[in-house]
């Protein structure tokens, strides 16, 4: 009975054994997809069109944008500008929205010509336009040192656009101003809803998971109104959760309805950020875990305990998006409903655009 006892257990451990190794290779597996799919590093300028480039000026038609391709040396060997001065800028046109990781730049083929520093700026429309920051100020980056070595810099966080500019700030005294670019990225895989100041986006949550230890809510947003509410969750008792922008800022208000019960935690309003209605792309991060509260727009983050109140709150099974569905319900909200466009909205890791499409 003894032996037979060992070889039953045996037997689990070697099952147990071969079931980890299998976990393991599909884990292996799945990181090894995950990395490629994650790969955003490829060429996007040397595949364009002629048409896809222009500038403030060219020196002549062999000194065209055009020719601006790294490593190529057509026409003159790079663009040239007619004049050499701080108000001259290289543009490309990549087609579509695409995600931008790296860019590299060199001088004009076999000249006294190149850039010595520089300003980056992207767009959407190619009209409305934004400069890239890195530690919170305008970076200028650094340039050539002579025509034909390339520089090679991996941004510090990606850049989502259509539209690239170089704008030249510094080049070579001896010479003028020449460039030569490569630009390194994927496309840009993305869910967009607009919306017209009167409708909403609803979400019905699954009220097995809705009682969630953790809750993350996520999109991007862009907008020309300073006014308008992003989400709202409210309860049966005038609980309510609603972030809303007012006067270009964005506030998160957390209200437990019922001062009577809890008169010291009734409400709380955190504000972020300023000018949010700027028609750029906004990030915004909502984690709740436990009584924890991490607010995100954009790279500033505020962090609160929200002392329980949490525990309080009494919301529906709903979460509205771009709107209220019942106005009137919350009194002390501007009831103006978002206008403008929400891009990727998630919500614990659902697609909410995409659920929203296919249903």
């Amino acid at each position: 009975l003894l032996g037979a006892s060992m070889i039953v257990n045996m037997d689990s451990v070697t099952e147990i054994f071969l079931q980890l190794l299998f976990l393991l290779s599909v884990h292996r597996q799945h990181m090894a997809v995950a990395g490629n799919k994650y790969n955003c590093d490829d060429q996007l300028v040397s595949a364009l069109p002629q048409s896809s480039f222009s500038s403030s000026s060219e020196l002549s038609s062999s000194h065209s944008p055009g020719f601006a391709r790294l490593n190529r040396r057509e026409g003159a060997g790079g663009w040239s500008p007619l004049v050499s001065n701080k108000y001259q800028w290289l543009q490309i046109d990549l087609g579509e929205r695409t995600e931008i990781t790296a860019v590299a730049t060199q001088g004009g083929y076999g000249s006294s010509d190149w850039v010595t520093s520089y300003l980056l700026m992207f767009s959407d429309s190619g009209q409305n336009w934004k400069q890239y920051r890195q530690e919170e100020s305008i970076w200028a980056f650094s340039g050539n040192t002579n025509a034909d070595s390339v520089v090679y810099y991996k941004l510090q966080h990606s850049i989502k656009a259509r539209f690239l500019r170089f704008v030249p700030l510094d080049w070579n005294p001896n010479g003028r101003i020449g460039m030569r670019i490569e630009v390194y990225g994927c496309t840009y895989r993305s869910e967009v809803v607009g919306f017209d100041g009167k409708s909403c986006l609803i979400y019905t949550l699954n009220k097995k998971l809705s009682n969630a230890l953790k809750d993350v809510i996520s999109l991007k947003f862009k907008t020309m109104q300073s006014d308008g509410i992003l989400l709202h969750r409210e309860g049966q008792n005038g609980d309510h959760i609603t972030m809303e922008l007012t006067k270009g800022k964005l506030s998160l208000l957390i209200n437990l309805g019922d001062t009577k019960t809890h008169p010291s935690n009734a409400q709380i309003n955190i504000t972020l950020g300023s000018l949010l209605d700027d028609q750029h792309w906004h990030s915004v991060l909502i984690e709740h875990f436990n009584n924890q509260v991490n607010f995100t727009v954009d790279k500033h983050t505020h962090h609160f305990h929200a002392k329980g109140e949490f525990s309080y709150l009494d919301l529906d099974y709903e979460l509205s998006f771009g709107g209220i569905p019942m106005p009137g319900k919350s009194g002390t909200l501007s009831r103006r409903n978002f206008h403008g466009c929400f891009e990727n909205i998630y919500y614990n890791g659902v697609n909410i655009i995409d659920l929203a499409r296919r249903h």
